[in-house]
C-alpha cells in the first residue's frame, strides 16, 4: 500500500512537473533598438506573458533547473519548436515559451516586420528573464536564449552590449543559439556578450541569407565568443518537417546590408537615414528587399541542427 501511495505521488508530481505555467510581466513596445538605449523610460507598457515547462526530472520540487527561453519567427510558434522545446525538458532543461505575438494579438509579421519588431521581442526577453531569476525552480546563473528567424534576431541581438545594459547589468545570457537569423547589419559598436554565440543557417537560405553571417560573425569574433554552422543545400526552416514551399509575402533580404550605428538605428542603403520607425523602414526595404522567399525542412540539416542544438545546450548550461 505504501509502495502504490508513493507511485501516486512520483506521477501526480511529473504530471505537475509538465503542466506548464502561465507567466505574466510588463513589457513595452519599442520600435527600434534606439528606442531602448535612449528612452526605454519613455515607452508604452505591455503585458506580455509566457509558458514555463519545468522537465520530468525529480520529486524534490526545491530543484533548481537551467533554463532555455524560446522566441518563435515571424509566422509564430511552429510544431519544429516545440519539437526542440520537449527535447530540451526531456535532457533536464526547464524551457520557457515566450508568446510576445500572442501578447500583442498578432498572427504573423511576414511582409510587414512594424507589428512586432525585434527591440521589443529582446525587451520581452529581458523582463521575462527577470521575473523568471526569482522562481523557486530557476537557476539565474544557467539561463540560455534561443530562436528562429526573428526569434533568431532576438538570440543574436540580444549579446549586443549597448542593448543589454540598457536593459539590465544584473542579468545576462549563459548562451544564444540562433536559427536562421537576419545578419545583414553591419554594427559599428562590436561590443557583444563574452558568453558563447552560435548561428545556424542554411547555405541557399534567401530569406535571411548565409553569407552576410559570415562577415557578421568574422568581425564580432574579434571581441566575441561567437561560431556560425552553414548547412549545405538548405533554405530557411531547414529544421521543420514541412517540403520547401514559397511564400509570396514574405521579404527577401538576399541583397541587403544595413549599417547599425552605435545609437542603435539601422540605416537605410544609399540614404543612410535611420529606419527607426514603420513609415521609414518601409522606404528603406525599396532600396533592397524582394517579394518572395523560399522555406522548408533538409531532413539532413534538421537531424544535425537537432544534435547541435542539444549538444550546445548541455555544454552551455549543465
Amino acid at each position: 500500500m505504501r509502495f502504490f501511495i508513493i507511485l501516486l505521488f512520483i506521477i501526480s508530481f511529473r504530471i505537475q512537473a509538465q503542466n506548464p505555467e502561465v507567466i505574466s510581466f510588463k513589457s513595452a513596445n519599442p520600435f527600434a533598438l534606439s528606442d531602448i538605449i535612449n528612452g526605454l523610460e519613455n515607452q508604452q507598457q505591455q503585458e506580455v506573458f509566457g509558458k514555463l515547462t519545468l522537465p520530468i526530472d525529480s520529486v524534490n520540487s526545491k530543484k533548481k533547473f537551467p533554463l532555455i527561453i524560446g522566441v518563435a519567427g515571424s509566422l509564430g510558434w511552429r510544431s519544429h519548436h516545440h519539437e526542440y522545446m520537449k527535447m530540451y525538458q526531456e535532457n533536464g532543461f526547464a524551457t520557457f515559451e515566450l508568446n510576445s505575438f500572442k501578447s500583442r494579438d498578432v498572427k504573423s509579421t511576414v511582409g510587414s516586420q512594424v507589428e512586432v519588431t525585434t527591440a521589443a521581442i529582446i525587451l520581452d526577453a529581458y523582463k521575462a528573464f527577470e521575473v523568471l531569476s526569482n522562481h523557486p525552480n530557476i537557476d539565474k546563473n544557467k539561463v540560455s536564449i534561443t530562436g528562429w528567424s526573428l526569434g533568431g534576431a532576438v538570440a543574436l541581438f540580444s549579446g549586443w552590449l549597448p542593448i543589454k545594459e540598457a536593459i539590465t547589468r544584473d542579468l545576462k545570457f549563459a548562451s544564444h543559439l540562433a536559427f536562421y537569423p537576419p545578419c545583414f547589419f553591419d554594427p559599428e559598436n562590436t561590443d557583444f556578450t563574452d558568453s558563447p554565440i552560435h548561428i545556424l543557417i542554411g547555405e541557399i537560405d534567401d530569406w535571411t541569407p548565409a553569407e552576410p553571417c559570415n562577415y557578421f560573425v568574422d568581425k564580432i569574433s574579434k571581441t566575441a565568443n561567437i561560431d556560425l554552422t552553414i548547412y549545405p543545400d538548405s533554405h530557411h526552416s531547414f529544421d521543420s518537417k514541412e517540403p520547401v514551399s514559397y511564400n509570396e509575402n514574405g521579404y527577401s533580404f538576399k541583397d541587403c546590408l544595413f549599417k547599425l550605428n552605435k545609437e542603435g538605428d539601422v540605416l537605410m542603403n544609399y540614404l543612410s537615414l535611420p529606419m527607426s520607425s514603420p513609415i521609414m523602414q518601409k522606404i528603406g526595404f525599396l532600396f533592397c528587399v524582394e517579394r518572395g522567399v523560399n522555406l522548408g525542412g533538409n531532413p539532413e540539416s534538421r537531424e544535425l541542427s537537432f544534435r547541435f542544438a542539444k549538444s550546445f545546450m548541455l555544454k552551455t548550461l549543465k
